[in-house]
């Protein structure tokens, strides 16, 4: 086998050698308008920087009164404004290979001409690439934070977000709670009718959650059987309320278990911020306080109250 440091090239091609020095010095030096988009969009993977600077490009050659995009990415809903409408608008539904990476509309007080729409979409076509490696940054990076099986935030996803709750809560003065949710006796639906059941019903117990919070309320699987809740601007009696409904919620729940359906029972525990405390002092008062609810006899909440 040869070494891979001793091959040396057998002929020399100055030509080719020449022609891509000029290459290069063209693509670095280029003035022409779509090199300079694709090269500036090429500096970052995030989606907003992009959209700024395709708003920048754009708006130097076309001018409009406004441009927004939106799109789904990995089960969330990103939109990007900028500008104030107008009557007229032009709408694209950006696409490469069959998939689609999002809508952009541009709005302006005068109507766009036909020239000006055929620039646009120019413009648009050197951006697709670059736009589509940001969308499939974010959804990478939103795979990393889900729980594959019930689509909601995982324990590295929890640990996050508690840390800028808490950090948030510190700045604003405002009232956050946590709630940890675990389903009473788990281990025997698995043990007595399989994981395939169990899954399901893991799953069901995610979209319950969904359903009984506030858009601004997250839930995340954090263990086998545990799920958190945050509720941001929320204190204690709040709180206690939600896991009261969230405890009902999921009682509510009904698997094919063969003669007779299969329901749930779950235990919360709710622990408020407090001032200057640690992410993880918070996490382990709300987990004393789902430990009292188990030890409680189950199917109840507990609240772990804050000093005042």
């Amino acid at each position: 086998m040869k070494n891979l440091t001793s091959i040396q090239p057998s002929t020399t091609k100055p030509a080719r050698l020449a022609a891509l020095k000029q290459s290069f010095q063209d693509w670095s030096s280029g003035p022409d308008l779509l090199t300079r988009v694709t090269k500036r969009l090429s500096t970052t993977l995030s989606l907003e920087s992009q959209l700024s600077m395709v708003a920048e490009e754009i708006s130097a050659t076309i001018p409009f009164d406004s441009m927004q995009y939106r799109h789904r990415i990995a089960r969330q809903d990103f939109v990007f404004s900028t500008g104030m409408g107008g009557p007229h608008r032009c709408e694209y539904r950006l696409t490469l290979e069959g998939t689609h990476y999002g809508c952009l509309t541009f709005h302006r007080r005068q109507k766009f001409s036909d020239e000006e729409l055929a620039g646009i979409e120019m413009m648009l076509s050197a951006a697709i690439c670059p736009l589509r490696n940001a969308c499939q940054f974010i959804a990478i990076e939103q795979a990393a934070l889900t729980d594959s099986l019930t689509g909601i935030g995982n324990k590295r996803a929890l640990d996050e977000e508690l840390k800028r709750a808490a950090a948030l809560a510190d700045r604003l003065g405002a009232p956050c709670s946590l709630i940890l949710c675990d389903l009473d006796h788990f281990k025997l639906i698995n043990d007595n009718h399989g994981h395939v059941v169990g899954d399901h019903i893991l799953a069901k117990t995610a979209e319950k959650l969904e359903q009984a919070i506030r858009n601004s309320d997250t839930v995340y699987r954090f263990g086998g059987e545990e799920f958190a809740i945050l509720l941001p601007h929320t204190g204690e009696n709040e709180a206690r309320d939600v896991a009261e409904r969230i405890r009902m919620a999921l009682e509510a729940i009904r698997v094919d278990g063969g003669e007779t359906p299969l329901t749930v029972t779950a235990s919360c525990g709710v622990a408020m911020h407090l001032v200057d405390e640690q992410p993880e002092q918070w996490m382990a008062r709300a987990d004393e306080a789902l430990y009292r609810a188990k030890a409680g006899g189950r199917n109840c909440t507990r609240v772990f109250a804050s000093i005042s």
